[in-house]
């Protein structure tokens, strides 16, 4: 088993609307955050969480959209409501999902890459107030999104 990975329980996930859904059966499973400024741009978000299984064993219900994101990779996400499911090397035998896609998975990461585009902020986060949402708001949200398992 290659550095880092780690032998996992099975994972699940999916989209917000429901549309695409993946199993990924147990095994060897790579935790890691990324922080390169493509991942930055792909989530929307400081870093990227990632989830890397081997691409074989993925059970898909719904066909993701694919968009090549450079030469050498390929980001998949669902093309009704937007919300990014994978990043994937063309040539590669595993697929990175998106943590926050999966379904209850303890995601617990070993590694974090692109550091070179690290965002200074970041380190300041242990140390910031934290803020539960305010009832009144949770009163008012209805979600659109599908369940999850």
């Amino acid at each position: 088993m290659r550095e880092g990975w780690r032998e996992e329980p099975a994972a699940r996930g999916g989209c917000q609307c429901g549309a695409v859904r993946y199993e990924v059966p147990a095994g060897p499973k790579l935790a890691s955050v990324c922080h390169c400024r493509m991942c930055q741009r792909a989530t929307g978000n400081a870093f990227a969480p990632l989830l890397e299984v081997p691409s074989a064993g993925i059970v898909w219900q719904g066909e993701p959209a694919v968009w090549a994101s450079s030469s050498v990779a390929e980001r998949g996400f669902c093309a009704i409501c937007g919300t990014p499911l994978f990043f994937r090397d063309k040539d590669g035998d595993t697929t990175e999902f998106m943590a926050g896609a999966l379904s209850g998975f303890d995601f617990r990461p070993v590694l974090n890459s692109g550091v070179e585009g690290r965002v200074a902020w970041l380190a300041s986060l242990p140390h910031q107030r934290d803020r539960e949402t305010r009832p009144e708001l949770l009163a008012r949200v209805v979600s659109h999104q599908a369940p999850e398992d």
